[in-house]
């Protein structure tokens, strides 16, 4: 079960995603957001929180990481922070990286503590820091 031993685990780079112009529209369509010009064609960023996007790969790993015992079904996503060195573009070959930074365990639940290291082709583009709630059936410590 998740702990305070496992802060500092990280996971394997998640497999390149590419960051097409149809993806960013799309995402920028479903914030309602799709005529804003900079989200649109071959030279488009994506929009700031496509980032959640590329972070869920990396937290696929941690879920299924048997030892943590976490369920995705069990788990509150309760806080999320992007800091940004540039922005995400059209053609960029993404990896996303997770880290554990912080656990507190507390009876059946745990806050965990999460970075999300999104690189393109080498270069760091973002860190998608997420604080997660995850609970455990009664009679189960954490």
């Amino acid at each position: 079960m998740i702990s305070e031993t496992h802060v500092g685990r990280s996971y394997p780079p998640s497999a390149p995603y590419l960051v097409s112009a149809a993806k960013v529209a799309e995402f920028a369509a479903a914030l309602g957001d799709a005529g804003n010009p900079a989200y649109a064609g071959p030279d488009a960023v994506a929009p700031p929180t496509f980032a959640v996007l590329l972070s869920s790969a990396a937290w696929q790993a941690m879920f299924d990481d048997p030892e943590l015992e976490l369920s995705l079904s069990s788990t509150v996503h309760t806080d999320q922070r992007f800091t940004w060195h540039r922005p995400l573009r059209v053609g960029d070959a993404v990896t996303a990286t997770l880290t554990i930074d912080r656990v507190r365990a507390r009876g059946n639940s745990a806050f965990i503590s999460l970075t999300v290291a999104l690189d393109a082709d080498g270069e760091r583009v973002c860190e998608a820091a997420s604080t997660l709630l995850h609970s455990w059936p009664e009679g189960k410590a954490a």
